[in-house]
């Protein structure tokens, strides 16, 4: 029969890696990529929308959902919390370590956010250097609207600083003993309190969309190789073909055409 050849172990787990790999591109990585691709896109008309408007008071957007109004521009009126600062470790700026700095900052309309003041450089190579110390009183920034990281790893304290391993609102409150809003919001250039403010992403379409195209061809190839394969192993011949040994003339050796010749009675 043509079509044992499928049953036997070594094909069934080739079928079974191709099958599966090709399964993981069409539905996981290819989609993956398309999301990060849509992603991108959003941010970029996000941020582009911010720079085109002004900023509005922070109340207004209390009660949206972050992912709503991320890098939207708003004012916050109120006073910084230094005692509740914490540094955002292991960070990268301009392709360089760095640390950010978060502060919490009670608005004069009652909640307590938490404000990303930018970042400073290590010292001593691993180091968080001396802070300046914030202003005291009642300031107005501006600042940037933006989604907490999911890293909720607790804070611990190295060096007298509070550190964190991401910009989340609930791990600083749970240190600080502080209520804070999810969300945080990122200073922007000139303002009370910035240390070096966070530069705006880059506004590029990035190689997302061509990922994803990548990982369809990659499947396609994968199943074209699958069914080639199948179908020469079909035809008379294939290599794997019960009767491909006996449709198949075997070559004598040299050694063995020699031991013929030796044997052959002399003419």
């Amino acid at each position: 029969m043509r079509l044992r050849f499928l049953l036997q172990p070594g094909w069934l787990a080739l079928t079974l890696v191709v099958w599966v790999f090709a399964g993981a591109c069409f539905t996981l990585l290819a989609p993956w990529q398309f999301d990060r691709d849509t992603e991108r896109d959003a941010q970029n008309s996000a941020v582009v929308s911010s720079l085109r408007t002004d900023p509005v008071p922070v109340a207004t957007l209390l009660d949206r959902p972050n992912a709503e109004v991320e890098w939207r521009r708003v004012t916050l009126t109120g006073r910084y919390l230094p005692e509740g600062q914490a540094v955002a470790r292991l960070r990268t700026v301009q392709g360089e370590a760095a640390f950010e700095v978060l502060t919490p900052f009670r608005l004069a309309e009652g909640p307590v956010v938490l404000v990303d003041r930018g970042y400073v450089r290590p010292v001593n190579g691993i180091k968080v250097p001396d802070l300046d110390p914030v202003p005291t009183g009642d300031v107005t920034l501006v600042a940037l609207a933006r989604r907490d990281e999911s890293d909720d790893r607790d804070a611990f304290r190295e060096d007298a600083h509070r550190q964190v391993y991401a910009v989340n609102s609930a791990v600083v409150g749970r240190a600080a003993g502080l209520d804070l809003r999810p969300g945080y919001f990122q200073l922007t250039e000139g303002q009370p309190g910035v240390t070096e403010a966070l530069p705006l992403p880059k506004l590029d379409a990035g190689p997302f969309f061509s990922y994803a195209l990548q990982w369809i061809a990659f499947g396609a190839m994968a199943l074209g190789g699958w069914l080639y394969f199948t179908a020469r192993e079909i035809r008379p011949g294939g290599a794997l073909r019960e009767d491909a040994g006996t449709s198949k003339v075997r070559r004598k050796s040299v050694a063995e055409q020699l031991a013929e010749d030796e044997a052959a009675p002399a003419r």
